[in-house]
């Protein structure tokens, strides 16, 4: 008698779930899809990590003081503190950017945003150079 005076009237629901996130593997033309535009995720590579930034949206996506880097390897541009286009590689087909040129300094910057990524942001890929053979399943 307690119990059906007690009982829920509605059956509890669960919350839906997230939709499941697939590793993949990007070259720099695939992944720049990934800018936040028309309701895409909002996707950048850090030292070869591809990071699901999308929750950031206000930040790495359209309009944010970020959005340069949406859709793009932003580890140069991480690393100097510039949100400058040339800090972003301009061949997309070409080689990756190696980074060379970057003192201690920046690199140490560079590893602070990586950790900053890791623990806020989910990696739901890799970032590999165009015509590797990592690439042939990107393309």
């Amino acid at each position: 008698m307690v119990y059906l005076r007690l009982r829920p009237r509605v059956p509890p629901t669960l919350p839906r779930a997230s939709p499941p996130t697939v590793f993949r593997t990007f070259t720099p033309r695939t992944l720049l899809p990934f800018n936040g535009l028309n309701n895409t995720p909002v996707y950048l590579a850090v030292r070869g990590q591809v990071f699901d930034v999308s929750p950031g949206r206000n930040f790495y996506g359209p309009g944010g003081p970020y959005a340069n880097f949406a859709g793009r390897d932003a580890s140069r541009g991480l690393a100097c503190g510039s949100f400058d286009e040339e800090m972003l590689t301009k061949d997309l087909d070409g080689p990756l950017d190696t980074l060379e040129g970057l003192g201690e300094e920046e690199l140490e910057a560079l590893r602070g945003w990586e950790e900053r990524f890791s623990e806020k942001y989910l990696v739901v890929g890799k970032l590999v150079p165009v015509g590797s053979e990592e690439a042939k399943g990107a393309e």
